[in-house]
């Protein structure tokens, strides 16, 4: 039994740390010359907070590297920075490369419109969500669409992750890293000091309270398992209960008449 949990393993603790030692920090537009002429310095990707994208030069010829990136404000991230210079080569995430969005505000619209149908009927509505990133963004939506709809502050909003709730007290620590709208907030206040959203301090699924009608954010995002995936497992026999999937603001709706 030892023998095969040890060859499941694949990386150990001290491998880990290793590579985590060797990880330096950079700001943006830090120019870091590398070797053989080859230097670079990161471009706020404004994906979630700290995400970049690199602008590499070489030999008179630029390349601009980047994974997830966003082109409007949200929230309260800054939209990405386009590089003063065109680069020669782009290589980007591309996953929705293809497709057109609808506007940020059809698709918050659509949201909390969803929420709010289910919720007015009695419905528990189940927003799985990663950690850090979209999580923030939709405690925004939410928050600031319950404190203008007085009629829905009875209903509770839950938030259940540890990390994510880690995650909020680094969010506030860099706030002057987000777009004006937040940094004009935190001049009066803390906007992720949220009115009407509470944090799950117990993740046991079997402890929570889930009388009446309410909104839960739970981890993980990919649903594969925790907390996401046991309230599912709990609620989906209920037809008033709805699951919603949130890929970059594109809503999946999952309820039991469509298992």
């Amino acid at each position: 039994k030892d023998d095969k949990q040890d060859s499941d393993v694949l990386y150990t603790e001290a491998e880990l740390q290793a590579c985590v030692d060797k990880i330096e920090l950079i700001d943006y537009h830090q120019t870091i010359s590398v070797a053989n002429g080859l230097k670079f310095h990161a471009l706020n990707a404004g994906h979630v907070l700290g995400a970049a994208m690199f602008l590499l030069e070489m030999g008179g010829r630029t390349v601009l590297y980047t994974g997830d990136y966003s082109m409007e404000d949200d929230r309260h991230l800054m939209a990405a920075e386009i590089p003063n210079v065109k680069p020669d080569v782009l290589m980007v995430e591309s996953t929705y490369g293809v497709q057109v969005h609808a506007s940020r505000a059809e698709r918050e619209s659509r949201f909390t419109g969803t929420v709010e149908r289910v919720v007015s009927r009695g419905g528990r509505c189940l927003i799985p969500v990663f950690a850090l990133g979209r999580a923030q963004e939709l405690l925004l939506i939410l928050d600031e669409y319950w404190q203008d709809n007085p009629q829905l502050q009875s209903i509770p909003i839950w938030y259940a992750s540890k990390l994510a709730s880690r995650a909020l007290r680094v969010y506030q620590t860099y706030a002057n890293m987000m777009n004006a709208r937040i940094r004009a907030q935190m001049d009066v206040g803390n906007p992720f000091a949220f009115r009407h959203i509470r944090n799950l301090k117990s993740i046991d699924v079997n402890a929570f309270d889930e009388c009446g009608p309410s909104v839960v954010f739970a981890s993980p995002g990919m649903f594969q398992s925790g907390v996401s995936r046991q309230l599912f497992d709990r609620w989906a026999t209920d037809p008033k209960n709805v699951f919603l999937k949130l890929r970059v603001m594109l809503l999946k709706i999952l309820s039991p008449k469509k298992l």
